[in-house]
């Protein structure tokens, strides 16, 4: 076997590549990364450098990790920013590190694929010591993987890999036939205040309509487009990703795309982009022009959960943050985040840190449950 690490995605076969992906989760797919390297959002000007690993048996493909140079913590939603700080304090260099993750994107998945006929641990170990070799010749600090599957989180902290926990807000599809089946599991009050944001919709004028991304055309991906900027822009801070990108992936992965609009007078004054996996919605971008009562919720929130009871979806997994999810319906869920830290003294510092913030971790977990607003004999 031989392990290589390459500049581009571009240099490995689609279809090779794919393969061992799979088709459960869209992030992982090559339409998905080579799009973001194409479309400079993944660059040394924008501090993600590309620079993934990939074993081959024969010159076949048989395991990869998506890997990345970065030099600064932006982008990630797993935030380090102390950890940098500490380092510099001490005079010395956090950046660059290593992050393996899906580049912008939240979404708990797959991050070491691996062709199943040879043997899991084997492969991550081989991984992982071309990461410690790498590192010391690179003069990396750290590596960091974010969002991997509860499964690969157990066969990393089984070889010694510090392990951090995180809180997100997911929706489950307990098999509703409709909407109105969902809203009849939650108490009184809350069935009536989504009851209520979804008639001030109406009330306002304001229709949605649902779009699959082979459908949508230019001019719409433009208006999505322009929404998706104002997010940002309105924080003053640029946007991830380009026009071209949205084109991009529309053209090459459409079938996993859902692009909603809210319409007043036939006008487009919202938008939201969610992805489609095999048993997951993920929510992910969303913009608007104008502010209107509830559209937020009924935009991002309901018309996704809508989405998953017709199209008979597991799970709506809305991205990160945002407690106000919990009185609609979502729920707490742990996500996780792997770290080798080559300095052996901040290792262990960082270790200890760990060890106490998955406690209030879990703290937070299990109060954040006593506020969910079902029945308790639905």
């Amino acid at each position: 076997m031989e392990i290589r690490q390459i500049p581009s995605i571009s240099n490995i076969d689609a279809q090779a590549w794919n393969n061992l992906a799979g088709i459960t989760y869209p992030f992982l797919r090559h339409e998905f990364l080579v799009a973001l390297e194409q479309t400079a959002a993944i660059s040394h000007k924008t501090g993600w450098i590309p620079a993934h690993l990939i074993i081959l048996k024969d010159e076949e493909l048989i395991g990869f990790m998506p890997l990345y140079v970065k030099n600064h913590s932006w982008g990630e939603y797993v935030f380090d920013h102390q950890w940098a700080s500490a380092y510099h304090q001490q005079g010395l260099e956090y950046y660059p590190k290593y992050i393996t993750a899906i580049p912008f994107t939240p979404c708990q998945g797959p991050r070491i694929c691996v062709d199943p006929s040879y043997d899991l641990i084997e492969i991550n170990k081989l991984f992982l010591t071309a990461i410690r070799q790498l590192a010391n010749a690179q003069n990396i600090s750290s590596w960091h993987c974010l969002f991997p599957t509860e499964k690969q989180i157990e066969l990393l902290k089984s070889l010694n890999i510090n392990i951090r926990e995180g809180v997100q807000f997911q929706w489950f599809n307990k098999s509703y036939l409709c909407f109105d089946d969902f809203l009849s599991k939650l108490t009184a009050s809350k069935r009536k205040m989504i009851k209520r944001e979804r008639n001030r919709i109406t009330e306002q004028g304001v229709t949605l309509i649902q779009i699959i991304g082979t459908d949508v055309t230019f001019a719409q991906w433009e208006t999505f487009f322009n929404f998706y900027q104002m997010t940002y822009l309105k924080k003053g801070s640029e946007p991830y990703l380009t026009l071209d990108f949205f084109l991009n992936i529309a053209n090459s992965m459409g079938d996993s795309l859902l692009l909603v609009f809210a319409l007043k007078d036939e006008a487009p004054v919202a938008a939201a982009l969610s992805f489609i996996g095999s048993d997951t919605l993920y929510g992910r971008y969303w913009g608007c022009i104008e502010e209107y009562h509830s559209l937020h919720f009924e935009t991002c929130y309901y018309q996704g959960i809508d989405y998953c009871i017709k199209n008979h979806l597991g799970r709506f997994d809305s991205g990160a943050q945002g407690e106000h999810k919990i009185a609609r319906g979502f729920e707490p869920v742990t996500t996780y985040s792997a770290h080798w830290i080559k300095n052996n003294g901040f290792a262990d510092a960082i270790k200890r840190f760990l060890e106490r913030e998955t406690i209030a971790i879990k703290q937070y977990k299990t109060n954040a449950a006593t506020y969910l607003p079902f029945k308790e004999n639905p």
